[in-house]
């Protein structure tokens, strides 16, 4: 697993030694899986992933209202990395803008086919103006349609992130302005290069998340710029979760950084958990992406190669390989790499791999947000499921919509599931295992499959 930088995927694989070593620095570990996580069984009892479906997810970073960041970004980097031939490119032929009428297009689209996923919305986007005040080179009306447009039609199925403040230059919080001189150590793909407490960076995270909550957009993670946070992994995990819950009182904190390797663990990790007195639990959820952008990269100038994602007859491709093993399957690219400045080249490329999904594995994927899988993988680690008679006790720390668990036995009744407020619920037997929607459940001789929104402590499913 490696964090997510401005560099092809090839160039920053880690081993999964140090991967694992990662996992143990922050100090979480790879929690133990519970009897009844991760596959694991409890007697006859196993949870399954939602719906007994593989999650995928769409991950878009480098976007923002209006701002086309591959064009106001470039000539940032270069200055600060003025030997790296990639920011030597023609950006001033680049358009400025990456239009909403573009937006729209891609969640027409999106809607069409049920994707879900993040995307981000840098607050001061390569210093050009700030989402919350003035977006210079846009009237305030202009700023105000983009900002609605990503509260009414984008949020709906997609999580929002901040991506840092700029996404270029480091802000001194107590100006505004950007730090100086313009090198690597003042720029926010790069920093901190010296150790900075948990507290420091929970500041820097917030002072960008309450930009997003002055327009009024929801969050409960954050995306790093590129490699925003390297030197302090195990103190980042910890910033994001104060961060997070300070600004916005999100349960359940998570944050994108980090791609796997295909011979790695997809899964997402909880980090930092600690159970209060009170039966509370703080956590940050980890939640790693399974590609790399292979449209049309960070600054929209790559040739896109939808085959890497998933080939047209659906047998090669690392969302396939992560829909066969099981998921979650996250796929990664970049605002500016589906417009392409203007070719919309990449958009074409990724309805092409929406559309390969969608024929070969409709029935064995489930969309959804990353705040989604946050969950129910918190779920899924912490719950406990247990046999008492001829009941199924269920007690988790979160509520959590389409938890679906297999239980080995023979019900005697049509299931029910009590919920704490003793409110019953009888659940519809659904004709195939893929029909598989909340408040359902499937049965052979041998297996139960259940699917249900369960609520936050203690449920009983009555068999």
């Amino acid at each position: 697993m490696h964090s997510v930088e401005h560099l092809s995927v090839d160039q920053t694989v880690i081993s999964r030694r140090r991967f694992l070593h990662h996992a143990a620095a922050l100090g979480t570990g790879l929690l133990a899986a519970r009897s009844t996580s991760g596959g694991g069984h409890l007697g006859p009892l196993e949870v399954l992933n939602p719906r007994d479906r593989v999650p995928i997810s769409f991950v878009i970073d480098d976007s923002t209202c209006l701002v086309n960041m591959g064009h106001f970004c470039m000539p940032q980097f270069a200055a600060a990395w003025s030997k790296r031939a990639e920011y030597r490119k023609p950006w001033r032929e680049w358009p400025r803008e990456i239009p909403d009428a573009f937006v729209r297009e891609f969640l027409e689209f999106c809607a069409e086919y049920g994707v879900r996923g993040k995307y981000s919305v840098v607050p001061y986007p390569a210093l050009v103006g700030w989402l919350d005040r003035e977006l210079p080179g846009w009237s305030r009306k202009e700023l105000r349609a983009s900002l609605k447009l990503v509260r009414d039609e984008v949020c709906p199925a997609f999580d929002i992130h901040p991506e840092m403040i700029t996404h270029t230059r480091v802000i001194d919080l107590r100006t505004g302005r950007p730090l100086e001189p313009v090198s690597p150590a003042t720029m926010e793909n790069s920093y901190p290069q010296e150790k900075k407490s948990v507290d420091e960076l929970a500041a820097y995270l917030a002072y960008a998340l309450r930009i997003l909550k002055n327009c009024d957009l929801p969050c409960e993670g954050i995306t790093t710029p590129g490699g925003f946070g390297n030197r302090v992994k195990r103190e980042l995990s910890l910033a994001v979760q104060q961060a997070v819950r300070d600004v916005y009182g999100a349960e359940i904190p998570h944050y994108f950084k980090y791609v796997v390797d295909p011979g790695e663990d997809p899964q997402p990790r909880l980090e930092h958990v600690r159970h209060g007195n009170d039966g509370s639990i703080d956590l940050t959820v980890n939640v790693p992406a399974g590609t790399g952008d292979w449209f049309g990269g960070w600054d929209g100038a790559r040739k896109p190669e939808p085959d890497r994602y998933a080939t047209p007859d659906g047998t090669e491709g690392a969302m396939v390989h992560w829909i066969r093993r099981g998921g979650p399957a996250i796929m990664l690219c970049h605002w500016p790499g589906l417009y392409c400045n203007g070719s919309k080249d990449g958009f074409r490329a990724f309805q092409q791999v929406v559309r390969s999904l969608h024929e070969h594995f409709a029935d064995r994927i489930v969309w959804l947000k990353l705040s989604e899988i946050a969950r129910y993988w918190a779920v899924r680690q912490l719950a406990t499921l247990r046999l008492a008679g001829r009941s199924i006790e269920i007690e988790t720390p979160f509520a959590c919509s389409e938890f679906t668990f297999r239980w080995h036995g023979t019900p005697r009744q049509e299931p029910r599931l009590e919920r704490p407020d003793r409110m019953v619920q009888t659940l519809r037997r659904a004709g195939r295992r893929t029909e598989l929607r909340s408040g359902t459940y499937w049965a052979d001789r041998e297996t139960v499959v259940f699917c249900v929104n369960v609520p936050r402590g203690q449920s009983r499913m009555l068999v």
